[in-house]
């Protein structure tokens, strides 16, 4: 019986075979991933693993054995050339491998630099796989100069490593500040912040023209033509969601592999999960890179594969560990219209609410775990709280969930 393959043995692809196996699937499951070790965190790369503070065996999901023990086939190394809808097999080089239910989880690739302005030199790294950090890891010594390209989340926590580790380290920004896609300019101002005070220099409204170097980076021109001298190069551009499988395959795209509400794609036998997949949200469609959106999604197609038909509604959330700050966030600030500061007690402890008219929705809260529950609790719950109370650091948080 061909039974249920997943492509991608990330996140997403493993939360989906876990959890078709805790639901009593008891059919075929094949997990396949292009990379030789077992589904890993991909989030302590650039923080604790990057630094030496996390052994390879805590990064895996679950240990490796758990996969032969619940009769899981994973296949390490190998890669899907392609999918064939109508005979509903993937392609493995020679091998054809069918299926009755086919998962995409195929996540999503780092935007690098083009070779043109030098991003195929050595030491040019991105931030994205195991491989990736392994061969930047020898580079990450004091004194080393290293310049990022990328003032987002990624590119700042590869700052905070490298600051942390005695590098002189310079980060570039082409928008007017750091983190402009994602948060406000409170949120920008207070990493810019913390990122100057241990060293980082940060310059933003500033892109890179080219790398230089004979084989090895050794140079950066940068937009305002100054040059610096550089051992490494970490470009953090962002990503883009992993659909060449699909595409090829025929399936509907839209800012990723667009699937229904349950999960599926326009070919009924086949599903999309994770930072690869666009499903419906609010009248639109809507695409979220995390890993609490890999799982959810994951653990709702195995339901739907079973025959469940549960609609999938995420409920966003994400973090950032930057030196002794942790960011955590709750809700989605699109189209925010005013931003409220709650002061809270602690070193650099402080939290941003982000509103839309009366409606919250959404909290970047810095070493302030507190308000993160609370303003998470009541996102989720899709009520809103009132911004001068949510001003007022001697109202009580609790009393924000009772109004």
């Amino acid at each position: 019986m061909p039974g249920i393959v997943v492509i991608g043995a990330g996140q997403a692809g493993a939360s989906v075979v876990a959890k078709l196996r805790a639901e009593g699937f008891d059919g075929a499951i094949t997990l396949i991933g292009d990379e030789p070790v077992p589904p890993y965190q991909r989030p302590p790369l650039s923080k604790k693993y990057l630094l030496g503070d996390l052994a390879l065996e805590r990064l895996y999901l679950r240990p490796e054995r758990f996969y032969s023990e619940a009769d899981i086939d994973l296949r390490l190394g190998q890669k899907v050339t392609g999918i064939d809808p109508a005979a509903k097999a993937v392609i493995i080089g020679q091998e054809r491998l069918g299926y009755d239910d086919l998962v995409l989880a195929t996540g999503s690739l780092p935007r690098r630099l083009p070779a043109s302005i030098g991003g195929d030199l050595g030491g040019v790294h991105v931030v994205r796989t195991l491989a990736d950090v392994d061969s930047m890891a020898p580079g990450f010594l004091p004194g080393a100069k290293v310049l990022i390209v990328g003032g987002g989340y990624i590119g700042l926590e590869a700052a905070a490593v490298a600051a942390s580790r005695g590098m002189q380290v310079v980060l570039v920004e082409m928008g007017e500040r750091i983190l402009q896609r994602v948060a406000a300019k409170e949120t920008s101002d207070y990493f810019r912040a913390l990122h100057t005070r241990h060293g980082v220099d940060i310059r933003e409204g500033i892109g890179l023209d080219r790398l230089l170097g004979a084989g090895q980076v050794s140079a950066a021109r940068l937009s305002d033509g100054c040059e610096l001298a550089v051992d490494m190069v970490i470009v953090g551009v962002g990503i883009t969601p992993d659909t060449a499988l699909a595409e090829a395959a025929g399936l509907a795209i839209d800012n990723g592999i667009a699937v229904d509400a349950v999960g599926r794609t326009s070919d009924p036998s086949i599903w999309a999960i994770g930072d690869c997949a666009s499903f419906p949200y609010r009248g639109g469609r809507l695409r979220l890179e995390s890993v609490p959106n890999a799982i959810d999604m994951g653990d709702c197609v195995a339901g739907n594969i079973i025959g469940k038909h549960i609609e999938y509604v995420p409920r966003p959330w994400f973090w950032s560990d930057q030196y002794d700050v942790k960011l955590q966030i709750a809700g989605l600030n699109t189209d925010y219209d005013r931003i409220v500061t709650r002061a809270a007690e602690g070193e650099d402890a402080v939290s941003f609410w982000y509103f839309k008219g009366a409606q919250l929705l959404a909290v970047d809260a810095m070493n302030d775990p507190r308000a993160y529950m609370v303003g998470k609790r009541l996102i989720d719950a899709g009520k809103t709280a009132d911004p001068d109370q949510v001003g007022d650091a001697s109202v009580d948080l609790k009393a924000l969930l009772k109004a």
